[in-house]
């Protein structure tokens, strides 16, 4: 039987752009411990990370929150924006006051996402909506919804489409209702990881900082991926990801702690969340 002592250290990696400016480059060869990757969607590198099968992983802020007590925030990491940030999209066949309390299309089971999405509609805007989950076709949604939901590459795709709808981007509402950033992933490592193998955790710690260095002195790797594996314009991509924030400094750390005390608030979380830094500086 192996033990967390003994194998590798695991480390999901989830593939979406907004993660590439950390991810990309990122080489597991080079790292100063055994370890391997584990690829994933978000739902299910969650829920590996939550139940011990993976170490470290970049996770949506909404499952670091309910599972906080076992993890703890890699410093200065995250997928953050301070407004637009193009791949959170509601998109609106009816007007504005009928969505408040019609149906919402939800092609996702983000829960960070669908949260936001929960919290703007209440607390912003006052309404109660139904949601129902779909798949990401925004036509099929909109058949049988006044609005509907996508994220990610989906919603960057349908944003090029002339569909005439109305296009409320949720990292904007919320800057405007707020005045703060929001944080959508953090990178976390378990506490049981980083207590037993803390010079592993620290070289983890360590190549991603570096090519998250790397990747924002030199964006063009990254922009040249994002057009030939989903579309669009350098320039696009340039202002998407000019867009992005994957710091997590007093900004992000204090619009993430607002989202969080609106969830708990909501009753969409059942307690306060802790964010507990790991810090690798007894091994620098």
């Amino acid at each position: 039987m192996t033990t967390l002592e003994s194998r590798p250290l695991r480390i999901g990696r989830i593939d979406y752009t907004n993660v590439w400016p950390i991810f990309h480059g990122f080489d597991e060869t080079r790292l100063d411990c055994e370890a391997e990757i584990v690829y994933g969607m978000p739902a299910e590198l969650n829920r590996k990370l939550r139940d011990g099968e993976i170490d470290v992983a970049a996770v949506s802020s909404f499952a670091y929150g309910l599972n906080s007590d076992q993890y703890l925030l890699l410093p200065d990491l995250s997928v953050s924006a301070s407004g637009t940030v193009q791949s959170l999209l509601l998109f609106l066949k009816s007007p504005l006051e009928k969505v408040r309390f019609g149906k919402i299309m939800l092609a996702s089971t983000s829960a960070t996402t669908v949260n936001l999405l929960k919290i703007v509609m209440e607390k912003f805007f006052g309404g109660q909506p139904e949601y129902e989950v779909a798949e990401p076709n925004l036509e099929a949604m909109l058949e049988k919804a006044d609005a509907a939901l996508l994220i990610g590459d989906h919603a960057i795709r349908a944003s090029w489409e002339d569909h005439g709808y109305r296009v409320l981007d949720l990292g904007e509402l919320w800057n405007a209702w707020t005045g703060l950033g929001m944080t959508f992933a953090v990178w976390a490592v378990r506490r049981d990881a980083a207590k037993l193998r803390p010079e592993a955790i620290a070289s983890i710690y360590r190549e991603l900082s570096v090519c998250k260095r790397r990747n924002a002195s030199d964006r063009e790797p990254i922009i040249r991926e994002a057009v030939r594996r989903i579309g669009g314009t350098p320039s696009y991509w340039q202002g998407y990801f000019d867009g992005l924030s994957h710091g997590f400094g007093a900004r992000e750390q204090a619009g993430l702690s607002l989202y969080f005390q609106y969830a708990l608030e909501l009753g969409l979380m059942d307690a306060p969340v802790l964010m507990e830094r790991w810090s690798d500086s007894i091994h620098a």
